[in-house]
């Protein structure tokens, strides 16, 4: 979920939801794929802006077009939206992406999505639901899923932000591709809320990222502002030091942790307003070399983003130790591309990932935004070339 409560209205009950679906939602055979398209989506080819020099092996994106998708949409009778992460799986030409609904509209779950780089569509292939380490859905308000990885076991790494506000911790699990969890990869003790909220992570602001290098054998996440006891969450006039968490996949363990100083947020309009900035998501192209989006709101102003390509080579590794140390050095981090330079409206984007290579050679780069399931707001698909 988004970290801003600007744009969080109420959540409609999962009936009224449904009342106003625009999509097509088409029973039958089960190959029967679910076509989400709007009118007018905007699809061209254009050049994005250079924000800044090549780095980390990746040049400056251009933008090649994007699909946006109505709130209060459904597929099968299950709410579609809050895309919170998205995967690619190649092997299958399809992606995964994550809903942040936390088991209120209905039971938490991902979809499986085929989207068309080349045309203005999007196609709903399934909906899986999710269940816990017993084999049963996650009860109503027990997680708050954020982010999804394909992992080269052919199985998808999913965080949940919890919820600080009762009590509920962060999680990262491994789920199989058919929604059963299967194993936990352990989040240090000093990321639990605390009943005095003197330390762990702040609500609506923990482990919104996660991503796994293309070797399959690093797997990332990080918190979207400071934890309590590391420091203040992001404003228009400070930022904030967040945490990456690195594991190996092969035995799940824990190798680090690193700082990340989020930017501070856009300055409202009228000053004294609404603002807010995050890490949204995280897409590692080695253990050392990330792509980072963050993303911010602020009252009278609107939705930002920007990608960064960020480096852990010379951060210092703080893990285990519960607040940050004086002087630890925070990961190297360069612009890449402020989004709000491409001309277009942008909304709460949270999710980014690799797609296929395009026939130029290039890779594709998929974001998506979180609709919050808001009448507000919309699914917005932006894709790129590098």
């Amino acid at each position: 979920m988004s970290s801003l409560s600007a744009q969080h209205p109420r959540r409609p009950r999962a009936a009224q939801l449904r009342r106003r679906s625009a999509a097509l939602a088409l029973a039958g055979s089960a190959c029967a794929l679910a076509v989400l398209s709007a009118p007018g989506s905007a699809w061209a080819d254009r050049t994005g802006p250079t924000a800044a020099p090549a780095a980390a092996g990746v040049g400056a994106p251009q933008l090649l077009g994007q699909v946006a998708l109505p709130s209060g949409s459904s597929f099968r009778d299950t709410a579609f939206g809050g895309l919170s992460g998205i995967t690619y799986d190649a092997e299958r030409g399809l992606y995964y992406a994550i809903s942040d609904d936390r088991s209120q509209l209905d039971a938490a779950r991902f979809y499986t999505l085929r989207i068309d780089l080349t045309g203005r569509r999007v196609e709903v292939v399934a909906t899986t639901t999710l269940l816990n380490g017993k084999g049963s859905t996650f009860p109503a308000s027990s997680l708050d899923p954020e982010s999804i990885a394909l992992t080269g076991r052919r199985t998808l790494v999913i965080s949940s932000e919890g919820d600080a506000s009762r009590g509920i911790a962060a999680f990262v699990r491994e789920f199989d591709l058919q929604g059963a969890q299967v194993a936990t990869l352990r989040v240090p003790d000093h990321y639990r809320p605390t009943t005095d909220r003197s330390s762990g992570i702040r609500n609506n602001l923990a482990l919104e990222s996660g991503g796994i290098t293309e070797d399959r054998t690093t797997y990332v996440t990080a918190t979207e502002n400071a934890l309590l006891q590391d420091g203040r969450s992001a404003t228009a006039t400070t930022g904030s030091p967040s945490r990456i968490l690195r594991y190996r996949l092969s035995d799940r363990w824990l190798q680090g942790e690193f700082v990340y100083e989020v930017e501070p947020a856009r300055q409202p309009v009228p000053a004294g307003g609404t603002a807010g900035n995050g890490l949204a998501d995280l897409l590692p192209l080695s253990s050392t070399q990330l792509l980072a989006l963050e993303r911010g709101f602020s009252s009278g102003v609107g939705n930002s983003a920007q990608l960064y390509t960020v480096d852990l080579a010379d951060a210092t590794n703080v893990r285990g130790q519960p607040t940050l140390p004086a002087g630890a050095t925070p990961a190297r981090k360069t612009l890449l591309l402020d989004l709000r330079t491409l001309g277009i409206p942008l909304d709460n984007l949270e999710g980014l990932t690799f797609g296929p290579r395009l026939a130029d050679g290039r890779r594709s780069l998929v974001l998506v935004s979180d609709d919050n399931f808001s009448a507000t707001q919309q699914t917005q698909f932006l894709f790129f070339a590098l």
